[in-house]
C-alpha cells in the first residue's frame, strides 16, 4: 500500500471528491486505485476565509498496477511512501503451564488509564493480572464525584483523583499528544477504545477526542474484556507497603493488613497518590525531584476563540469547537505556557484531599458549553519549590509535593471553604488587590469570594506578565472579558500534568467597578517591543508626557477591553484597542523630526 501525506482539499468539498484528487496526485486512472483509507485529517485555519483540510492517506492499487513503479516515479516525493505496519505486536504470551506452576500473577497498583491498558495488555498475552483500586467502581465514583460538585462532600477515596479510570474519566478526553510514535504504540490504544464503544472518527481525526460521560461506559467494558480474559479487579484495595526480601520484591501489603504475594509489580497510582510515594521513599525507592508546572485556569467565551480561529468559517460542524496553544517567554527565563486546553467545557473542582483546592478542565464529546477553558502555568525548578531553606545541594523529592499542598490550602481558605475555587478577572491580575467577587456557577465550580492576590511565589510575576497574551490569530480574545480562578498544581514534560485554577466568565457587578491605572498613549510599550519607542514607559499610571489623563476616579476600564492594555499590546497591531494602537511609522527621516 501507499501513504500520501499532506493532501490539501478546501473545507467544504464533495463527499466524492477525495478518489478523483488521489488519482490526480498519484497521476493513475480511476480502475489503477482499487481502494484508500483516510489514516488522518487535520486542517490548516491560518487564512481563516480559506481553510483547507489536509489529509493523510493509504491507498491499495488495483491488481496489475506496478506499486513500485509508482514509488520511483515519486523518489523524491517526501508526501508519497510506503504505508508502515501499525499493526501491534505482543512481546510475548504465558506459557501453557504457567498457572499450573503457581507462580504469582501479575500485579497493577491503579487502575487509572496506565492502569487500564497496562491490566488489558497483560490480560491479552494470557496472564491473568490481579488489578488494585484504591478507589471505586466509576458508577460509584460519578456518584461520589457530583457529591463534591454539587454539594461539597468530598470522598478522600472516591473522587475525580481516585478510583476506576483514574482522572482521565472526568477531564477532556483527549487522545493525542505531541511526542513522536515512531512504533504507532498509540493505534493500539485509539483501536481498543472504538472496540469498547467510542466513535469511529478517533482513528483518523487529527486531535481524537472522547469526552466524559462517554468514557465512564467505555471503561466499564474494557474491565469486562480483562475479566473474560481471566483477570481480577479489586477496587478499594490501597497498597501501604512492600515486602522486599534479599533485595528483591516478594509481595504487597493492603490497608485491611492482607499481604499479597507478588514478584512482578506495575505501579501505576497517579499524580495524586502523595502517601504512595511517601511510602516508596521509606523503602529505598529512587525519587528525583523533577520541574513541574503550576498556574491558574482561565476562561473564554467558546465562540469568542471559534471567530478569532476560524474568522466566518467558525461553527463549522467538521472544524468544531476551536482550542488554542499560547506560549510566552518572560525576560527572567521562565515560560508560561497554556495547557489542557478544553474547548466548550466546563472548569470542575478536582481534589483529593481535605482542605485544599484543586481544579481541572472538563468537556463532553459534543463539546456545546458556553465557555472554553486552559490552564496558564508557568514552569517551576526543584531549587524553586525546596523546603530547606538552602540555596544549593539535592532537593528532597517529597518538596515538591509540599509545595502543592500549600498552594492549594492557601486557594481553600481563599476560596471561602466548601471547596468553591476563588477567582478573578485577568485585569485583577495586573492591577492589584481590587477585586471581583464571585456572583454565579462556573459549572460545577463556584467562583469564590474575594481572591487576595498571595505573595511570595516566585512564577508570579511571569504569570502576571503574560495572563492577557495572545499571539495575532487570537486577536478577537481581547474583548472576551475572561476570568480566572486558583488552585492546581502540574507536572508537564517531565512528568504527568495537573494545573492550578479555575475560572468563569463573567463582568464585575456594578457596585464594585475594577479600578485600573490609566495607559500611556504612546506608541507601543516596554513589553511588547513590537513598535518604535524612544523610551520604555511599561503603561505605568499617572500623568506626563505622553499620557492620557486619568480620568474620574473609580472609572472602569472601556467596554472592549477584558484585559489589561499592557497585555492587549501583544496581539496583532491591526486588533489593538484605539488608545493603544501604535501611530503609523514615519516614511522618511524627515518626517521622525
Amino acid at each position: 500500500m501507499l501513504r500520501i501525506t499532506e493532501l490539501r482539499l478546501p473545507l467544504d468539498h464533495a463527499a466524492d471528491a477525495l478518489r478523483p484528487a488521489v488519482c490526480a496526485r498519484l497521476g493513475l486512472a480511476d480502475a489503477e486505485l482499487k481502494d484508500f483509507t483516510v489514516f488522518r485529517r487535520g486542517f490548516d485555519a491560518r487564512k481563516k476565509s480559506a481553510v483547507v483540510l489536509i489529509y493523510t492517506l493509504d491507498c491499495e492499487l488495483a491488481p496489475g498496477v506496478d506499486e513500485a513503479a509508482v514509488l520511483r516515479r515519486f523518489q523524491g516525493d517526501a508526501h508519497v511512501r510506503p504505508s508502515p505496519d501499525t499493526r501491534y505486536r505482543f512481546i510475548g504470551h504465558a506459557p501453557a503451564d504457567f498457572h499450573a506452576s503457581g507462580r504469582p500473577r501479575p500485579v497493577v497498583v491503579g487502575f487509572g488509564p496506565c492502569g487500564l491498558f497496562a491490566a488489558l495488555v497483560l490480560a491479552q498475552m494470557g496472564l491473568r493480572p490481579i488489578v488494585l483500586e484504591r478507589g471505586r467502581p466509576v458508577r460509584e465514583r460519578t456518584r461520589d464525584t457530583w457529591g463534591l460538585w454539587r454539594q461539597g462532600v468530598l470522598h478522600p477515596e472516591s473522587n475525580v483523583q481516585f478510583g476506576e479510570g483514574g482522572a482521565g474519566t472526568f477531564s477532556d478526553g483527549k487522545l493525542w499528544s505531541q511526542i513522536s510514535d515512531p512504533r504507532h504504540l498509540t493505534r493500539k490504544v485509539l483501536t481498543e477504545f472504538v472496540k469498547a464503544g467510542a466513535p469511529d472518527e478517533i482513528l483518523y481525526v487529527s486531535k481524537p477526542h472522547i469526552g466524559t460521560f462517554r468514557l465512564v461506559s467505555m471503561i466499564e467494558k474494557m474491565r469486562a474484556e480483562i475479566e473474560s480474559l481471566g483477570g481480577e479487579i479489586r477496587f478499594q484495595q490501597r497498597v501501604t507497603d512492600l515486602r522486599i526480601e534479599d533485595g528483591r520484591l516478594r509481595g504487597l501489603v493492603l490497608a485491611s493488613g492482607e499481604q499479597l504475594d507478588a514478584e512482578h509489580v506495575v505501579l501505576a497510582p497517579g499524580h495524586s497518590a502523595r502517601d504512595t510515594f511517601a511510602m516508596l521513599q521509606r523503602r529505598g525507592v529512587y525519587l528525583e525531584a523533577k520541574p513541574f508546572s503550576i498556574g491558574f485556569r482561565i476562561e473564554h467565551p467558546q465562540g469568542v476563540i471559534d471567530r478569532a480561529r476560524f474568522g466566518p468559517n467558525a461553527g463549522h460542524p467538521i472544524l468544531g469547537a476551536a482550542d488554542y496553544k499560547l506560549v510566552h517567554h518572560a525576560r527572567n527565563g521562565r515560560s508560561v505556557y497554556s495547557f489542557c486546553m478544553c474547548p466548550g467545557g466546563t472548569v470542575v473542582a478536582a481534589t483529593s484531599e481535605e482542605g485544599r483546592v484543586v481544579t481541572n478542565g472538563m468537556s463532553q464529546y459534543s463539546r456545546n458549553e458556553r465557555n472554553a477553558n486552559a490552564g496558564i502555568v508557568v514552569g517551576i525548578t526543584p531549587q524553586d519549590y525546596r523546603q530547606d531553606g538552602r540555596a544549593d545541594g539535592p532537593v528532597n523529592p517529597l518538596d515538591g509535593i509540599a509545595f502543592q499542598r500549600q498552594w492549594e490550602s492557601r486557594a481553600y481558605e481563599l476560596g471561602g471553604g466548601g471547596y468553591q475555587a476563588p477567582g478573578q478577572l485577568v485585569g485583577g491580575l495586573h492591577q492589584g488587590p481590587a477585586l471581583h467577587r464571585g456572583g454565579r456557577r462556573a459549572a460545577f465550580v463556584q467562583a469564590g469570594r474575594a481572591l487576595h492576590r498571595p505573595g511570595g511565589a516566585r512564577p508570579r510575576q511571569p504569570a502576571r506578565r503574560s495572563a492577557g497574551r495572545h499571539p495575532r490569530g487570537l486577536a478577537g480574545l481581547r474583548a472576551a472579558d475572561p476570568r480566572l480562578c486558583d488552585a492546581r498544581r502540574g507536572a508537564h514534560r517531565r512528568g504527568d500534568a495537573h494545573l492550578v485554577a479555575a475560572a468563569h466568565h463573567a463582568r464585575p457587578p456594578a457596585a464594585e467597578p475594577e479600578r485600573r491605572r490609566p495607559v500611556s498613549s504612546r506608541r507601543g510599550c516596554g513589553l511588547c517591543r513590537r513598535h518604535h519607542v524612544r523610551r520604555c514607559r511599561r503603561h505605568r499610571g499617572g500623568r506626563g508626557p505622553g499620557r492620557r489623563p486619568a480620568g474620574p476616579a473609580g472609572a472602569g476600564p472601556p467596554r472592549q477591553l477584558g484585559l489589561t492594555a499592557a497585555a492587549a499590546c501583544m496581539f496583532r497591531r491591526a486588533a489593538l484597542p484605539a488608545h493603544c494602537a501604535p501611530r503609523p511609522r514615519p516614511s522618511s527621516r524627515r518626517h521622525r523630526r
